[in-house]
């Protein structure tokens, strides 16, 4: 018989673990990463909300198993997170909040709402009234670009804008493999909340066209209250791995800051903006035959 797994919330868990050159399996009902040499090194079950798989990590199908029914999202990417190649999906698929979702980002109203609301919670102001989407993304994008300048010169860093090439890692200067290795983190923290709270990462408001979209819009409202002053502080010590040491710098922002704990009521807030409810469900639908038991997780979590 399979023995029950009752997934914690989101808010109660480390909020990632990158794992490289290894192989994630299940032993005793534990997640293991061993490495070439046999060493086996345990990973608390249900008590990880990401596992971030860089090349060189390899899965057996018993721990994505377990990754679902614990709701851990595993995603697959490149050197230090820099490039996203896939991701799976611990909860989330809750039709009623797809539904809220795409129904806000369709509607032309709601959606300029939705975004005005994302400045307000970014900047710690309301936009200009009258402004389209694409002129509130133009102002965004020359205030973002002051406020980078102004943390390079907050830790004393040298800072030529953001560049960096995704093909070619480690071609950028030290700030942008620092800020690459910082936005990782948070993109994985914040997909991971997304998918466990129901909704869709590829719907989002401000980004479109990118099946991370929606994360790109919750990331931008706190990325430059927590990672990115991190990676420049990071950078300013040039250390030899500056990735590593960006990604350990992140994990204790995301632990001092309770960052799992207010994703999920900054998304409500956000979407709540657009002044819209919940859709109910069709007069003619039915319930489901066996309700399901109450959980210890996420709304979503499907174990």
């Amino acid at each position: 018989m399979r023995r029950l797994i009752r997934p914690i919330a989101m808010k109660e868990r480390i909020s990632l673990l990158f794992i490289e050159k290894g192989e994630l399996d299940v032993l005793d009902g534990a997640f293991v990463v061993v490495d070439k040499t046999g060493i086996r090194t345990h990973i608390p079950v249900g008590g990880v909300a990401c596992l971030m798989l860089e090349p060189g990590a390899r899965v057996s199908h018993a721990a994505v198993t377990l990754a679902a029914r614990v709701g851990c999202l595993l995603i697959w990417t490149g050197e230090a997170g820099v490039r996203l190649y896939a991701a799976g999906q611990p909860g989330g698929a809750r039709s009623d909040r797809l539904l809220y979702q795409a129904k806000l980002a369709l509607d032309d109203d709601t959606r300029l709402k939705v975004v005005r609301k994302m400045y307000t919670m970014r900047f710690g102001e309301e936009p200009p009234n009258r402004r389209s989407v694409e002129q509130l993304r133009g102002i965004e994008g020359i205030r973002v670009k002051r406020t980078y300048e102004l943390i390079a010169k907050r830790y004393n860093v040298p800072w030529k804008g953001r560049r960096y090439n995704p093909n070619e890692w480690g071609s950028g200067d030290i700030a942008n493999r620092a800020v690459s290795a910082a936005t990782a983190c948070i993109y994985g923290i914040t997909e991971a909340a997304i998918l466990a709270a129901g909704y869709a990462p590829a719907v989002g408001f401000i980004h479109t066209g990118k099946p991370q979209s929606f994360v790109y819009d919750i990331a931008d409202i706190y990325k430059f209250d927590t990672v990115i002053p991190a990676a420049f502080r990071i950078a300013a010590k040039k250390p030899h791995d500056v990735e590593r040491e960006v990604r350990l710098a992140c994990r204790d922002t995301f632990r001092e800051k309770n960052v799992l704990a207010t994703i999920i009521p900054l998304i409500e807030e956000v979407l709540s903006a657009g002044g819209m409810e919940p859709p109910e469900a069709p007069k003619e639908s039915v319930p489901i035959a066996i309700p399901e038991e109450e959980k210890l997780g996420d709304a979503g979590h499907r174990a």
